[in-house]
């Protein structure tokens, strides 16, 4: 098993290249999903309530611009 992050980047290093994307997307993945999550959290939690009223505020004075 490895124990130290220093022992998973040498690991990470000498992956063939196929195997080394394969992992970058897996990450990719991951800090997708957890940052999700964390829109998730934050909203039950209403901290997203002052950005929402804001931004529906903006579109009833036709100020919101598009992205």
């Amino acid at each position: 098993m490895m124990s130290s992050v220093a022992e998973i980047q040498e690991a990470i290093l000498s992956l063939p290249v196929e195997e080394y994307m394969q992992l970058r997307q897996w990450f990719t993945d991951l800090e997708w999903a957890r940052w999700d999550e964390e829109i998730e959290a934050d909203d039950a939690a209403g901290k997203l309530d002052s950005l929402v009223a804001e931004a529906m505020e903006a579109k009833e004075n036709g100020t919101l611009q598009e992205l």
